[in-house]
């Protein structure tokens, strides 16, 4: 593939990315923060609201690093350990009986695994 070709693919692929997590970041200072909130106060998380506007920081200063340029390296590595962290505090399918619910977050813990490893790629190419 021309190296250019490779280039613009990367960068659409970091800004991809990078928006998701803005966008996330963003969303959890909004009624979605309450909801997170309590998933959080219901998980044994210590001072959840706290935790929630830390990582959301980190999500939106990680995310826009990626869609800028800057950093990536270690805004990729930063946001695939936060996503690992995250899916498994947050996305815990193995803990439900069989049902919808349990498949909706195996769906969303897999989608998860496959951000992560775009990370590890975005990372990769920007040492």
């Amino acid at each position: 593939m021309d190296a250019s070709v490779a280039n613009i693919l990367i960068t659409i692929g970091q800004m991809l990315m990078g928006a998701l997590f803005v966008w996330a970041g963003l969303n959890h200072f909004g009624p979605a923060g309450q909801k997170v909130t309590a998933m959080l106060v219901a998980r044994g998380v210590p001072m959840p609201r706290e935790c929630l506007v830390i990582a959301s920081v980190f999500e939106l200063v990680c995310g826009a690093c990626l869609m800028i340029g800057v950093a990536i390296a270690p805004a990729a590595i930063g946001l695939a350990i936060f996503t690992v962290i995250a899916s498994v505090t947050l996305v815990n399918f193995w803990d439900l009986p069989e049902g919808e619910l349990r498949e909706t977050l195996r769906s969303v813990f897999a989608t998860n695994v496959a951000l992560v490893g775009g990370l590890l790629i975005a990372a990769a190419a920007a040492l």
